[in-house]
């Protein structure tokens, strides 16, 4: 059996990626592995099985002739939503309840596929190479998302205990500065394309791996309008809360409203007032709030409030992506990610369309939907983002917990709207007469 095509490039790929979820957990205690405060936040342990469990059951199984699966109920304890498979799914709120397998075993168990894809890559059928390349890089992917939830999820894990430990107390931290003046990059009007390009093609931003729900490209018209020049600060945003934004109903979506009074929201996610002095908790630990930084971990509801309280909303996520396209062409997608290692997001610079990339999500208007003619793909696999089309917001630009490899224009990530654990913050935009 000859071996894979550019097989030494995917083992590279697969090592490369398969460590970097590792090292993000070095700074952990073996107690921090098993926290789940929230249901979604999962456990750091099951994060770890997680992905080893999907090249298990999408690769492995399939492919890899006298494959020996690890352990015969993982199967079912680290499956996450794929209602296809045969050994269905533990329920996510109750990841956090399973006190074995131990850290040790999952780590063996991490080992164990890492030598069976080794031997895939080296070993597989010339029938199948084509379907466990393709898989493989779905499965590279799935593992850099998952990345950046082991960052969110930490975060969330360690500020709910009340002595906010840091996940690492040797972390940067920007000098407390004002923000840069806030300004917009206007754009005409017209017909544009949208979504990931096909490989061969001609008229697009993006080449290479994309997931099915940046498919099919398309076009759409736009109405000309203008974009902020950067996201928007802690410092405006607390403008925003002295102004009793959260106290006036006129500013909210009902749906909003109704949120900030049940879970009796006054600020974003891990702000609070000491001594009349906003802090807030990151992955360094405690901090005075940096005026400069832009505001994060914020819902839906709230981006659109203040949005609607600035005199100014939210964009769409095409008016978002034709101005990325054309910052982006010509060079790599720029930004502030996880491989920079600061964990947090930066102040920006002075200049056009700062901050597209990395740190912060930036919400969008637009629900998440399916592009024309989209298809999801057969099978299990095809739950992968198909079935979420209900419900969600979609948020564009990645942040500082994804990796830099993983980012790019025609990204399409999603949430619910009153989900604020993730980088997520805010970009202003406006229509032009």
């Amino acid at each position: 059996m000859p071996p894979m095509d550019d097989e030494l490039n995917l083992s590279a790929a697969y090592r490369r990626v398969r460590t970097f979820t590792e090292q993000l957990c070095e700074p952990l205690e073996t107690e921090d592995y098993m926290l789940q405060a929230a249901v979604e936040a999962s456990p750091p342990k099951w994060h770890l099985a997680h992905v080893s469990w999907f090249f298990e059951t999408f690769l492995l199984k399939p492919f890899l002739p006298g494959y020996r699966v690890y352990h015969p109920q993982f199967d079912h304890l680290f499956n996450s939503y794929y209602e296809q498979t045969e050994a269905g799914f533990w329920p996510r709120p109750q990841r956090g309840l399973i006190s074995r397998p131990t850290v040790a075993e999952v780590y063996a168990y991490r080992r164990h596929v890492d030598d069976a894809m080794a031997r895939l890559l080296s070993e597989c059928p010339t029938e199948h190479q084509a379907t466990v390349q393709a898989r493989l890089e779905i499965g590279l992917n799935h593992e850099q998302q998952h990345q950046e939830l082991l960052v969110t999820d930490i975060k969330y894990n360690l500020a709910y205990n009340p002595l906010r430990p840091a996940y690492r107390a040797d972390l940067p931290v920007a000098p407390i500065q004002d923000p840069v003046p806030l300004t917009f990059t206007s754009f005409e009007g017209g017909i544009h394309s949208f979504g990931a390009q096909e490989q061969g093609g001609r008229d697009g931003a993006v080449v290479g791996f994309a997931y099915d729900n940046e498919f099919p490209r398309h076009q759409r018209l736009l109405e000309p309008f203008q974009l902020a020049d950067r996201l928007v600060t802690n410092a405006e945003y607390q403008a925003f809360i002295d102004d009793g934004g959260y106290r006036h109903p006129g500013l909210w979506l009902s749906d909003g409203w109704a949120q900030i009074k049940n879970d009796r929201w006054q600020a974003p996610l891990y702000w609070e007032q000491l001594d009349g002095v906003w802090h807030e908790t990151t992955l360094g630990g405690r901090r005075p709030l940096n005026p400069a930084e832009p505001v994060c971990h914020l819902s839906y509801f709230e981006a659109e409030a203040y949005a609607r309280w600035a005199g100014r909303r939210l964009p769409t996520e095409f008016e978002w992506e034709h101005a990325a396209t054309g910052s982006a062409t010509g060079r790599p997608v720029e930004g502030q990610f996880v491989d920079a290692g600061r964990f947090h997001p930066a102040p920006a610079s002075v200049g056009p369309l700062q901050q597209l990339f990395g740190d912060c999500w930036q919400w969008t208007a637009s629900a998440y939907l399916p592009y024309p003619r989209y298809r999801a793909v057969d099978g299990a696999l095809g739950e992968y983002n198909g079935k979420f089309m209900s419900g969600q917001m979609v948020m564009r630009g990645g942040s500082c917990a994804t990796s830099r490899d993983h980012a790019r224009v025609s990204y399409r990530n999603f949430f619910y709207p009153h989900e604020r654990w993730q980088f997520k913050g805010i970009r202003l935009a406006e229509d032009l007469a």
